[in-house]
């Protein structure tokens, strides 16, 4: 597997791209603030004519993601399109003949505006909605294994809406749906999942990119940004683009140590079976 390559900014390789597929939690912000030079490097991007797709695995529907970015001040002319995980799986949702059973807080029940969705007790339900733990500042995955073994015995799918393990919020890392996910999976339970690293959310963010540019865009001129290996650099491989990876990221703690350690890096990257193309620290331009 050969080491990716080491580059000081966006500019140094945006001209062997047509298209940007670009994280937002992660890279753009960290969940209170906006990072200004990422923002720089993206509007960069697209004033040299490249466009620019946000793809996050927010379990809610683009327009709270926007109302979100923009209470943090983000900056006009970042990006060109932004499509959720939220966004994907509500077709997910739909396919369900009954009511729901939601896991996580009250705040994504933006997920089901507009859906003729029923809630119910697990019971009663046809299939789990889980958007993240209920308190993810307090609880943690293991604590719902007893009651996912219930919810196994009666057959119920597992729609998982955020796929990611974890978020970096500010200096703090907390529990996301996605680690709910696999601990479904491990005992056994029948999950369903559409964002990132699955095809779904690739399939239609390059739709949206393809609309913008006017042409069709082949997957080996695409550059998919994002700091997390098994959503954004294991997604990037699987749907065939080519990953920039953010280095100073949830996992910046196994090859940190005031500067990123290049040897810890490479070493990291191949233990988890990862090939970015290329590495930068924060993104800028």
């Amino acid at each position: 597997m050969s080491s990716p390559n080491a580059i000081t900014g966006l500019s140094q390789i945006i001209d062997q791209y047509d298209c940007v597929l670009c994280d937002v939690w992660g890279v753009l912000h960290n969940g209170k603030a906006i990072w200004l030079d990422a923002a720089n490097a993206l509007t960069k991007a697209r004033e040299a004519g490249v466009p620019v797709v946000m793809i996050t695995n927010a379990p809610r529907p683009q327009g709270p993601v926007l109302k979100q970015l923009a209470n943090m001040s983000c900056p006009d002319g970042v990006f060109d399109e932004l499509v959720t995980s939220g966004d994907v799986t509500r077709a997910l949702i739909q396919q369900l003949d009954g009511p729901v059973y939601h896991i996580g807080p009250e705040r994504d029940y933006a997920l089901y505006d507009g859906l003729n969705v029923e809630f119910s007790e697990p019971e009663n339900s046809a299939g789990i909605v889980c958007t993240g733990l209920f308190d993810d500042y307090n609880e943690h995955p293991e604590e719902y294994i007893e009651r996912f073994k219930t919810y196994i015995d009666h057959k119920l799918p597992f729609i998982c809406a955020n796929p990611d393990i974890v978020v970096e919020v500010v200096d703090r890392l907390l529990w996301c749906a996605g680690a709910l996910a696999r601990e479904y999976d491990k005992l056994g339970g029948e999950t369903r999942i559409v964002g990132k690293p699955y095809a779904p959310i690739y399939d239609v963010a390059l739709e949206h990119a393809e609309k913008i540019a006017g042409k069709s865009i082949d997957r080996t001129k695409v550059l998919a940004i994002g700091d997390g290996l098994p959503t954004d650099i294991k997604g990037a491989a699987d749907n065939a683009v080519d990953a920039l990876f953010i280095t100073n990221g949830i996992h910046a703690a196994d090859y940190t140590s005031g500067d990123v350690d290049e040897e810890k890096l490479y070493a990291f990257l191949g233990e988890n079976n990862a090939a970015p193309a290329h590495w930068i620290k924060t993104l800028v331009w």
